[in-house]
């Protein structure tokens, strides 16, 4: 088994609906995309990389590859003003709009690691919570976190401020809720903790 990103121009963000319906071959040529493959070929020659001239680039990874290279893919794509697409989890990452935090990291539990994601990502990447992909969680190392895990009939929600070394939990029902809340906290408001209870999690101080 293989897995694939397809990586792209874009003159503007997409949708993850409009990403699955682009057909690579109609895309329009840009210089960025070769630039990508060279530089990527240099950086991974032993992983295998389809192009079309400049239309696109197609990287395929077995499934021991695909965490670490992925996170290099992303990063060289945007890098280089492209968009990547990852048709097995059905996203597509765009350039913008990213959060206040530079450095931020995205993590979620089926293995995707994407430093400095777009708002939209984060938001599509919540969608998919379920057994395939457990949890999501932003992160701004050495600050604070959020994440996010589905239970029964809902959401738990955790906040932990490292000046405090505290972490926070609470339920939440509805997917619409934890999205706004993932939102407010990439762009740096809190009103999210003010709209729900919080209780300590079991061994903090």
């Amino acid at each position: 088994m293989t897995f694939e990103l397809l990586v792209w121009h874009e003159p503007g963000a997409v949708t993850r609906e409009e990403a699955a319906a682009r057909e690579p071959d109609a895309l329009e040529p840009h210089p960025a995309v070769g630039e990508f493959v060279r530089e990527f070929g240099a950086l991974r020659p032993e992983v295998r990389v389809e192009s079309a001239g400049t239309r696109y680039a197609r990287v395929r990874m077995t499934p021991e590859q695909v965490d670490e290279i992925s996170t290099e893919v992303y990063a060289l794509a945007r890098a280089h003003g492209l968009v990547t697409y990852d048709p097995d989890r059905e996203l597509v990452h765009n350039l913008g709009p990213r959060s206040a935090y530079q450095g931020m990291q995205l993590h979620t539990g089926d293995g995707m690691i994407v430093v400095d994601p777009d708002l939209p990502l984060v938001h599509d990447a919540l969608a998919r919570l379920g057994p395939g992909n457990p949890f999501v969680a932003l992160v701004v190392f050495g600050r604070h976190f959020v994440q996010v895990s589905p239970e029964e009939g809902g959401y738990e929600l955790e906040y932990k401020d490292s000046g405090e070394g505290v972490i926070y939990r609470t339920r939440v029902a509805d997917l619409a809720e934890i999205q706004r809340a993932f939102r407010e906290y990439a762009t740096d408001e809190r009103d999210f903790l003010e709209r729900h209870d919080w209780t300590r999690a079991n061994g903090t101080p």
